[in-house]
């Protein structure tokens, strides 16, 4: 993926994130009166500007790292008497909670929206079938055997390989058992095993959750047999598991595709794992021809892959379910790292974000979107956090003049507001050190 492609899916996916966060703040202070003067996408020099008919100045600014919605406010200039009641800061503490509220709120539904709209046009991944399994690794001493499909991780359906990952983040940094439940392909028969854990890749930068674990993803293992293929000709069955063509070793999916492509018309000798039994078969690849002339071959097999659509309401439920686990891993990753946890090299900074945006993009509308959601939940979560600057901190003070009676003094918020500044340039710098580190 070449670099302004890159460069285009992070400026698409900042643009959606910080203008829906900042329309959420401009929705909620207009419902409760307050007078806007400026709404901006982007910071710095304006590069496009319009004034609406209500007096706001909707602008797209130089610099695509965030936004903001300007009001009327006496601390940041005069205001006239008959304008006070328009202003931000005249508002009592409960509304100014609503209009910091109403950014993150609005991430939070448009991850709703996201996720909604991804469980109604299909949620489709691969199956977790994994390989081998090292003896020494936790799956092996937990007794977990090879070519199976993992189902489900402490009580949560893993049906991809996508939905497994997100279950093992959660248990990053913790000590105790990890139940698992695994299935041959093709069997209605399962299994549940204990993987024990202790401070599981505590302090690891970049930890390898599948490795770590002893899972190794992507094996021959066949979901799908033609019935009028080469392969359901040659015996071959769903779950069966390719080892071998021509006496050596398959290492994983792409590897059997690539020799079956490799060999059109040519027999092969087969060696296969099934139900933990090797069988041999001789394969003979159909012959095909591309558009562009070549010929590979073709034998009709492909992986368990899933693809489950939902209905309009059926999906509701499930789209706020997702947000919330979503939030809860969020906050729960942040935990961890002020504990020590998790290491703090695993927060990534804008060239990580383009990288995955890119990526994302490149693979499809549901992975970008699901990236996007993802995102969506994030902004939201680190927005609330009580540090001055942030809406959390906006938030803060008008808990705090709620309990005292009055407002926060100037001379405290302008304290708070250095501090804030410390520490969110503090993290961002971290964040593109770790991204730098990466490259």
């Amino acid at each position: 993926m070449d670099l302004l492609q890159i460069i285009l899916a992070l400026i698409v996916t900042i643009a959606i994130l910080v203008t829906v966060h900042e329309y959420g703040h401009l929705l909620v202070a207009r419902w409760c009166n307050v007078r806007v003067l400026k709404f901006s996408v982007g910071m710095g020099p304006s590069i496009w500007s319009w004034r609406a008919k209500s007096g706001i100045e909707y602008s797209v600014a130089a610099l695509p790292i965030g936004g903001y919605v300007r009001m009327l406010d006496e601390r940041e200039g005069g205001v006239s008497p008959e304008e006070r009641q328009l202003a931000f800061n005249a508002k009592t503490p409960w509304q100014r909670i609503a209009i910091a509220l109403g950014g993150p709120v609005a991430n939070l539904l448009l991850a709703i929206v996201v996720y909604w709209l991804i469980s109604v046009t299909g949620v489709s991944g691969f199956a977790p079938v994994i390989g081998d399994v090292p003896e020494d690794s936790p799956l092996g001493r937990a007794g977990v055997p090879a070519n199976v499909e993992i189902i489900e991780v402490d009580g949560r359906a893993t049906p991809t390989w996508q939905a497994l990952n997100m279950r093992l983040v959660r248990r990053l940094g913790d000590t105790g058992e990890i139940e698992m439940v695994a299935r041959r392909p093709g069997s209605e028969r399962s299994e549940l095993y204990q993987v024990s854990v202790e401070r599981w890749l505590t302090g690891i930068d970049e930890p390898d959750l599948m490795a770590e674990l002893g899972l190794r993803p992507f094996p021959a293992v066949l979901g799908e047999v033609t019935s009028d293929g080469a392969a359901a000709q040659a015996g071959l069955r769903t779950g069966d598991r390719v080892l071998t063509v021509d006496g050596e070793t398959v290492e994983g999916w792409r590897d059997w595709v690539e020799r079956v492509q490799q060999a059109p018309g040519t027999p092969l000798a087969l060696e296969v794992d099934r139900d933990g039994r090797r069988e041999t078969l001789t394969l003979t690849p159909e012959p095909r021809t591309l558009d562009d002339g070549r010929e590979i071959g073709f034998v009709g097999t492909g992986p368990i892959y899933r693809v489950s659509h939902f209905g309009i309401f059926e999906a509701v439920p499930r789209a706020v379910g997702q947000t919330v686990e979503t939030t809860v891993l969020t906050l729960e990753i942040l935990r961890k790292m002020i504990v020590g946890l998790v290491s703090t090299r695993n927060l990534s900074g804008p060239i990580t974000i383009a990288k995955v945006a890119g990526d994302s993009a490149q693979s499809g509308l549901e992975t970008f979107l699901a990236f996007l959601a993802l995102l969506s939940v994030s902004l939201a979560v680190l927005n609330l956090l009580p540090i001055p600057v942030l809406d959390g901190g906006h938030i803060l003070y008008c808990v705090v003049e709620l309990i005292k009676g009055s407002p926060v003094s100037e001379r405290m918020q302008q304290v708070g507001a250095q501090i804030g500044i410390v520490l969110v340039a503090g993290l961002m710098l971290l964040a593109v050190y770790n991204d730098l580190t990466r490259l």
